[in-house]
């Protein structure tokens, strides 16, 4: 990993420079997202709709429940 000041590393990134050489990407970490397991027990009605909706968009179910639950989320007051 090499070393520069911060104003260099800002105006390398400005002009469009590729400064990944400059962090170490095995300690990056991302605050809030960490992830955490959690077990749900759904209908199986349920499961085969979002299965289906999952196979129309092209992603996991995973993915799909996670996103339909981060929208959901976003909308419950702190």
């Amino acid at each position: 990993m090499k070393t520069i000041s911060a104003e260099e590393l800002d105006r390398r990134f400005d002009d469009g420079e590729d400064v990944s050489d400059h962090f170490d990407w095995s300690k990056a970490t991302r605050p809030g997202l960490e992830l955490e397991h959690a077990d749900i027990d759904l209908p199986k009605w349920i499961l085969r709709k979002v299965d289906a909706e999952a196979l129309r968009l092209g992603v996991t179910r995973q993915s799909l429940l996670e996103e339909w639950i981060a929208e959901k989320a976003k909308h419950v007051s702190s």
